[in-house]
């Protein structure tokens, strides 16, 4: 390639600032305090443009100077790049979520689809009327993939033990209690199970963040070479939920949501195992948007907001 071929490889781009000064002031003196520069060193900044521009710019005629022709010329779209380039170096505008039209794509379980989001929209219709909020349901390696590739701006939900990429940033968001979930019908169930009674259940067992059947629960239980008898194994909740209140089977599931099933359909909660683990759930962003501010502002609502 010719070294005529891109006239940016000879230029020094520093320059466009005194050449902006000095063609609107026609002055040295005056675009010297303009930028901050001794008259010396603007004299010999305007020296190395015309060099490189092969052009005298500004030319004394009687008691001042004036620009040459392609000085004015070229004027007008330098001021335009240098604005450009003001835009595009200043750092993010704050977001304003009472005027934003955005629309927050979130890879969430159902845990934050039925019990912390009703409790936000509230607010965050308060706060950012505009906003469009769309949920996915969760599967680690699709949303993963769809963080990665910016078509996800959130995971939430996912439990900590999951292993991800190391580069994503993935904070503690909420830790929840597990309980069981029974049928009114069967009174004769105790408050609370032991060990030996929870296992005498059998179990509706929900389909983990990993598409296997092999969940928190088992991998505990697994760590006591125990197991469960595995009724059924869903993918919904609610679904579940249902099954449990019509057949003498355990769902082992979130408090808060086991207390909204409660409202809704013939089933109670009794207490697990005093050592059954905690739900530890996480949020997962890109590091690529660290600095979004809208995004910063959702993962404030999203943790301000848990239950």
């Amino acid at each position: 390639m010719s070294d005529t071929a891109s006239p940016l490889r000879h230029f020094d781009l520093n320059l466009l600032q005194v050449f902006d000064a000095l063609i609107s002031e026609c002055h040295v003196s005056r675009a010297s305090e303009q930028l901050f520069l001794s008259q010396s060193a603007t004299s010999h900044a305007l020296n190395r443009l015309r060099q490189q521009l092969n052009d005298p710019l500004l030319v004394r005629c009687g008691s001042g100077l004036q620009p040459t022709p392609r000085a004015l010329a070229m004027l007008p779209d330098v001021k335009a790049i240098l604005k450009q380039l003001e835009l595009t170096l200043a750092p993010p505008k704050q977001f304003e979520p009472a005027h934003s039209q955005r629309v927050f794509t979130i890879a969430a379980t159902d845990y934050f689809e039925a019990v912390v989001l009703p409790d936000m929209m509230p607010m965050l219709q308060q706060q950012a009327p505009g906003v469009i909020f769309d949920l996915e349901m969760i599967g680690p390696h699709a949303s993963l993939e769809r963080l990665e590739n910016g078509t996800v701006d959130l995971v939430i939900g996912l439990d900590e033990n999951l292993t991800v990429p190391a580069h994503l940033l993935r904070q503690p968001w909420l830790t929840e209690q597990l309980v069981c979930l029974v049928g009114t019908r069967f009174d004769d169930i105790p408050a609370q199970l032991t060990l030996d009674q929870y296992l005498d259940f059998p179990h509706v067992v929900m389909l983990d963040q990993t598409d296997t059947s092999t969940n928190g629960i088992d991998r505990w239980l697994a760590g006591q070479q125990r197991q469960r008898q595995r009724m059924a194994q869903m993918i919904n909740y609610l679904a579940a939920a249902r099954l449990v209140a019509e057949r003498r089977a355990l769902l082992t599931l979130p408090r808060r949501m086991a207390e909204l099933f409660c409202h809704w359909l013939p089933v109670r909660t009794v207490e697990g195992p005093d050592d059954m683990p905690n739900w530890e759930m996480t949020l997962i962003q890109h590091p690529l948007h660290v600095q979004d501010p809208a995004l910063q502002w959702l993962i404030e609502q999203v943790v301000s907001a848990k239950p």
